[in-house]
């Protein structure tokens, strides 16, 4: 085991130096997290507005399966995933297990929810409010959702930056699906979760620190886009 000090010494050195095996990780991590977000955010947010605004028989409980479902334990969705690209599953012969592809279909699976959930909410207390003019000017459903959505965009992006920390945080479901393969699959939480096991505190610490810096990021952002919100509409 490495003393503490010299690993983190290492690790900082590692991240300025931008490290090939480092740069690669960090590199697919995104890659996975940012397709994995956009393919969530094409579908919860359209799936999140229909909800919010129309009224349909079973709405209580779509919505109360919705907010259940922000909450979906990581490893269960990876056992999902798991059985569905498994070579015996019904997307079997794509042969998706242990490829990068799985892991942005458990991912989505998570984020999804939480944006759909979070879009549901934000476009309900708008409707409520803009009811009455939407109404006079004889809106359309599909008129109303997409108003609504470019009304709330800055609290919608707030849900979507949500999504991505969930995502990028993710460990239990994507080490199931992707196998956390060398150059292939690994990604910054299950590589952390693997050289920490290996003793090779380094390499886990720098990888540690980034996820943390994204963490934050992702944080700032949405801080900044509700003081935008703020400013712009009080």
């Amino acid at each position: 085991m490495q003393d503490l000090s010299v690993a983190l010494s290492t690790a900082v050195a590692l991240i300025f130096d931008w490290d090939s095996d480092l740069r690669e990780i960090v590199t697919l991590s995104l890659q996975v997290s940012l397709t994995a977000v956009f393919i969530a955010a094409l579908i919860g947010l359209p799936v999140g507005a229909a909800v919010g605004l129309l009224h349909f028989r079973g709405r209580r409980l779509v919505i109360a399966a919705m907010n259940a479902l922000m909450g979906l334990p990581p490893v269960v969705v990876g056992l999902l995933v798991y059985l569905l690209v498994s070579n015996s599953g019904p997307l079997g012969e794509l042969q998706l297990l242990f490829s990068p592809a799985a892991m942005v279909i458990a991912q989505c699976v998570l984020v999804t929810p939480i944006i759909a959930a979070l879009t549901r909410q934000t476009v309900e207390d708008l409707n409520e409010e803009y009811a009455e003019y939407l109404r006079s000017l004889g809106a359309k459903p599909l008129q109303r959702v997409v108003t609504l959505l470019w009304d709330g965009r800055f609290s919608l992006l707030t849900a979507v930056l949500a999504g991505f920390g969930r995502a990028i945080a993710e460990v239990g479901a994507v080490i199931i699906v992707g196998g956390n393969i060398n150059h292939v699959t690994r990604v910054m939480t299950t590589s952390i979760t693997l050289e920490t096991s290996k003793g090779n505190l380094s390499l886990a610490l720098a990888l540690g620190l980034i996820l943390i810096c994204l963490s934050l990021l992702a944080n700032l952002a949405v801080i900044g886009v509700r003081d935008v919100a703020q400013r712009r509409y009080g």
